[in-house]
């Protein structure tokens, strides 16, 4: 067999920036949470109601890894009742709309998950 001319001359790579994007927004429930973030700020209960199959500790958890990364921000109402509502900072807000060309990718290209309409 023959080589083709230039294939293979230059090794691969792939790209960091990538590879660092997906490894956190690939994370389970990292990148839907920024997503339902996108149409405004929301509580925990909220939250919670609008990724059905997420746990309240996985859902705490991920909420404060985002809030640490700077991509989502934290407010605690004054009371009574005392409550907290979570938002994307302008880091979390530059993401929507590679989240909505995802999204709207996924519509055109992928078949949905049976019986979970794509998993949420």
């Amino acid at each position: 067999m023959t080589a083709r001319p230039g294939v293979g001359d230059t090794p691969r790579t792939c790209d960091q920036g990538l590879a660092q994007a997906f490894a956190f927004l690939g994370k389970r429930w990292n990148g839907v949470l920024l997503g339902t973030l996108a149409d405004g700020p929301a509580g925990f209960a909220e939250l919670a109601r609008a990724l059905p199959g997420i746990s309240e500790s996985v859902l705490s958890d991920r909420l404060g890894e985002l809030c640490r990364v700077g991509l989502v921000s934290r407010t605690v109402r004054e009371g009574p009742p005392v409550g907290v509502s979570y938002q994307l900072t302008d880091r979390g807000a530059a993401l929507a709309p590679a989240l909505e060309a995802l999204a709207r990718w996924a519509h055109e290209n992928l078949p949905a998950a049976p019986g979970r309409g794509g998993g949420c």
